[in-house]
């Protein structure tokens, strides 16, 4: 079987960031989905889950109201890793295209008094939320995109490196 293409990202060297995890190209059109890293997997503790949950709505309702992006917009939803999230978006463009973009939506966590949809009848797990937690998270992602700008690596993936044998057999070391 073949490895997908978010299992060939070295997850020992993945820093916080904004990244392309992969591009489809449906017929005339594509679509882009970006890996928005908030923490190192393995190395650090992962989103409380709450706290994630109340970040997908609040960052979900944000872009899909921005002017510029909301049209662009497929998909907001968490990693099951709760190390980040994942944003499709029509067309395709440069991780750093968005650093404003995603800058702007972590910021605005701070301003929002209560997580939006979070009611019975809008959400699947209403209760399981935590807005403090949620703000916490998204100044100390909003406070790394500022501090790292000018740093490429917060762009680029590292790719995981694998062997091939002679006869084209991949190797997976542990």
């Amino acid at each position: 079987m073949e490895l997908i293409q978010s299992f060939s990202v070295d997850h020992t060297r993945i820093i916080p960031g904004i990244f392309t995890s992969r591009v489809d190209h449906l017929g005339d059109a594509s679509v882009t989905t970006y890996d928005i890293r908030l923490k190192k997997p393995n190395r650090e503790p992962v989103i409380d889950v709450a706290a994630m949950h109340s970040l997908e709505h609040i960052i979900a309702t944000y872009l899909r109201n921005d002017p510029v992006w909301k049209d662009e917009v497929v998909y907001w939803g968490p990693m099951g890793c709760l190390t980040g999230f994942y944003l499709i978006l029509k067309g395709s463009r440069a991780p750093q295209a968005l650093y404003t973009l995603m800058l702007k939506a972590f910021q605005s966590v701070d301003d929002v008094q209560e997580v939006p949809g979070a009611t019975p009848a809008n959400c699947g797990h209403y209760l399981m939320h935590n807005l403090a937690m949620a703000k916490w998270y998204a100044k100390e992602f909003a406070a790394y995109l500022e501090a790292n700008a000018g740093n490429d690596a917060i762009f680029t993936y590292p790719k995981a490196e694998r062997l091939v044998t002679d006869d084209g057999q991949h190797f997976y070391d542990s």
